[in-house]
């Protein structure tokens, strides 16, 4: 009878475990998907029907003035047919699992004359956005599209592993980057190895190229280059 009972119940933990890890591996990215596809056609939505700010109009709010879980922008990546929301903050429950991209809160704006825009997002689960960064070479091409601009950057490479602690990646100069002085930067990060924390996988980029919305797509995303 002992025997039994202790089957059962290793078998029932067995079934628990599974389920979670289905859970973990395949609900979670499920939903997230479903979050980030929303928030992508709001902010679509949103800007298609912005209008012009007339001549001693009131500009709409500035960058860097979003509130924490508020989308803003769509990063493009071609090369890994990446597209995905940029919400403001890296909080886990208000943008990450949900399936976004997040601002590294005070680090720079596309816009900005200078600075990085450091952004993260899962790798795996809740939608694993940043699941194939680890394929990005120099010469790749990143794209933050905004309400108002296209803002294409090219990969400069990138380090394989760092602990979480080096928040010096985010700084306004990347260390660890090729850029040894201000400039208009990028940083990707996530968690690496797969399905671990222990570290974090970094991509850093430069901006090469900035235009308008109402010109079309930069070459970048149009397939010219």
């Amino acid at each position: 009878m002992v025997a039994r009972m202790f089957g059962e119940l290793f078998i029932t933990l067995g079934v628990v475990m599974l389920l979670f890890v289905s859970y973990q591996l395949w609900w979670t990215n499920v939903q997230a998907d479903a979050s980030a596809d929303a928030a992508g056609s709001r902010l679509e939505q949103q800007w298609a029907t912005q209008q012009p700010v007339p001549p001693g109009g009131t500009a709409p709010k500035p960058a860097g003035a979003f509130e924490p879980g508020q989308g803003f922008a769509i990063l493009h990546i071609p090369k890994l047919d990446l597209k995905y929301p940029i919400a403001e903050g890296t909080g886990k429950q208000q943008v990450l699992d949900k399936g976004l991209v997040g601002h590294y809160t005070g680090t720079a704006m596309p816009s900005d004359a200078a600075g990085n825009f450091a952004i993260a997002a899962h790798r795996t689960t809740h939608g694993q956005p940043f699941r194939k960064i680890g394929q990005l070479v120099p010469g790749d091409k990143i794209v933050v599209e905004t309400a108002t601009t296209f803002y294409t950057y090219e990969v400069a490479g990138g380090i394989p592993e760092t602990p979480p602690t080096n928040v010096g990646v985010i700084q306004p100069v990347p260390k660890g980057s090729p850029f040894t002085q201000p400039g208009r930067y990028i940083t990707l990060t996530t968690c690496t190895p797969e399905f671990s924390a222990r570290g974090r996988l970094i991509q850093f980029g430069k901006l090469v190229g900035e235009q308008p919305r109402s010109q079309g797509e930069p070459e970048a995303l149009s397939g010219r280059q």
